[in-house]
């Protein structure tokens, strides 16, 4: 198979789709290699790394023809006149709030194929989790610095200092971003709340942090009474292949006192605060609304490429080898993994949880 390894065109979007590791174990197992010039200079890659284990540098033009492209971010518009009938795209594709590229795709029968909804038996998101990782962790750095005045927040400190109080933050989700971002919160000295539905995701939490965290059980009353009092809120509640709910209303975020931050994570996938109206980017971050500043970048990540590029080709790697090895229809049928990722195929939507959320017609893949 001939695969494509695309320059990232989002704005301030610094990863590259794999690393020269990856490249050559995709080369050794018998694939051709195109990779954009200076796709992975950036994430401290030059070109000379892949040409090295016998990748080809190319054309934009060049890659687009690939049977396979591997990505890190969803297509753009100006990529859209790349698909073709039969081509693989293989991403993180967040396709619940994206109705024009599930249109592209659908209409050029191209097959989508989104590192966020390959789910495991067990219900884990395999590569998801090493980017969750690093957003709940960037979460808090992030916020505390908006916290600060001339970044337009309210000019404290999340540790407090000696006879001053301590910052509040409030992470809503306890999956892998929320427990991240609560480790490095916590490590900070803040006073940290989480809330979840689950119940005993939230005693495991409980334990793991030996009591050094609020639990609650995450409802409207609850979430109403944390964010009014919360200097940082941070968004980590996310829903495989659909739209984030909306849990926090614009009532609540007005209930925040002026210079406060919200960290909304999930925005890729709509956002779960009411106010979050728009995705920002890494060169224009923020926007106030109600006084309380919203930080809204729908690629957190990629303000470290280096570790995340090397994070996430680590993880996508294998099913990308199993893919080009046995095409598409053979590796979803023997890798339950890779068939949950298929999300269009043959201009035919075939995740149900992005068909729900865009009230299109949904196609089981079998």
């Amino acid at each position: 198979m001939i695969i494509g390894i695309p320059t990232e065109v989002k704005v301030e979007e610094h990863r590259v789709g794999m690393t020269p590791s990856g490249v050559s174990d995709l080369i050794k197992a018998g694939h051709k290699v195109i990779v954009e010039k200076h796709a992975g200079l950036m994430s401290g890659y030059p070109d000379e790394e892949y040409t090295s284990v016998g990748a080809k540098i190319g054309t934009v033009d060049e890659v687009w023809q690939s049977e396979m492209i591997i990505k890190v971010k969803e297509p753009l518009p100006s990529e859209y006149k790349y698909f073709y009938e039969g081509q693989i795209i293989y991403t993180y594709l967040h396709l619940a709030a994206n109705r024009q590229l599930v249109e592209e795709l659908l209409n050029r029968k191209v097959t989508g194929v989104a590192y966020e909804t390959m789910q495991d038996k067990n219900g884990s998101l395999p590569l998801l989790f090493p980017m969750s990782e690093i957003a709940g962790r960037m979460s808090v750095q992030i916020g505390a610095h908006y916290l600060e005045q001339p970044a337009h927040g309210k000019g404290i400190i999340l540790s407090g200092v000696t006879g001053v109080k301590k910052g509040n933050v409030v992470i809503i989700g306890g999956g892998t971003v929320g427990f991240n971002a609560a480790k490095i919160a916590i490590g900070m000295g803040a006073n940290v709340t989480i809330l979840d539905i689950n119940a005993q995701k939230l005693a495991q939490i409980d334990d793991l942090f030996n009591g050094r965290v609020q639990t609650l059980i995450s409802n409207s009353h609850n979430i109403a009474n944390a964010v009014k009092n919360a200097d940082l809120v941070i968004g980590a509640v996310l829903i495989p292949g659909a739209v984030a709910p909306k849990l926090v209303t614009e009532e609540m975020v007005a209930s925040m006192e002026k210079g406060s931050v919200i960290v909304d994570i999930p925005i890729d996938q709509g956002g779960i605060f009411e106010t979050s109206t728009k995705a920002t980017t890494h060169d224009d971050p923020i926007y106030i609304t109600h006084g309380v500043v919203h930080y809204a970048v729908a690629n957190i990540p990629g303000a470290v490429p280096r570790v995340a590029t090397d994070a996430l080709s680590s993880a996508t790697l294998s099913f990308a080898i199993e893919i080009a090895n046995k095409g598409i229809t053979k590796a979803s049928q023997e890798n339950s993994i890779i068939l949950n990722g298929i999300n269009t195929y043959n201009g035919n939507l075939t995740e149900e949880s992005v068909a729900r959320s865009l009230n299109l017609k949904y196609v089981k893949f079998e």
